[in-house]
């Protein structure tokens, strides 16, 4: 008895540890999936994070220090920014690099994989064929909600540099 009632409660707990956060609705998650070319001069980024490894970890993700959103697993992000333009997309990491330089150029779709792993979170441009085969499969998220604000340069570089020696001799 005490058995199952163990076994429950850690089910239980494991569940409401995973991450999420609020989503779009049906009709506009199917419209970013239809792939329409964006708007005249503009390119589409396609955010995403299509695991569940650190799932009760939320990641805030910017685009030029905009906040798009926090990620949670099988998520994505549909943002349009102005063509012919270089971008910076972030997210928020504990040690690894967590900036993605892109040049976009008008009426083109970029997709970009929000990776997790043991040492923090990272993002990657992964080809569009790739990207759009993992993006039909997810759920949109709503934009606009991070739960940090992206640190400035000097300040995150200095936690970098004390979480990394904190990690060597502490």
């Amino acid at each position: 008895m005490f058995k199952k009632i163990g076994i429950t409660a850690l089910v239980s707990t494991l569940a409401a540890g995973c991450a999420s956060v609020p989503m779009e609705s049906l009709e506009r998650t199917t419209t970013a999936k239809k792939f329409n070319p964006p708007a005249e001069g503009n390119s589409g980024l396609y955010i995403y994070r299509n695991t569940s490894f650190g799932g009760a970890a939320y990641k805030d993700i910017w685009v030029d220090g905009h906040c798009i959103g926090s990620t949670a697993p099988y998520v994505f992000f549909y943002e349009e920014v102005e063509g012919g333009k270089s971008y910076k997309v972030s997210t928020e990491s504990e040690f690894s690099p967590n900036d993605l330089l892109i040049k976009v150029k008008s009426g083109m779709h970029y997709f970009i994989q929000q990776n997790m792993n043991y040492w923090g979170a990272g993002v990657e441009l992964v080809d569009e064929d790739q990207g759009k085969e993992v993006v039909s499969k997810l759920d949109m998220a709503t934009k606009g909600t991070c739960r940090r604000s992206l640190p400035t340069p000097d300040l995150y570089d200095m936690q970098r540099m004390g979480r990394s020696l904190c990690g060597l001799f502490c």
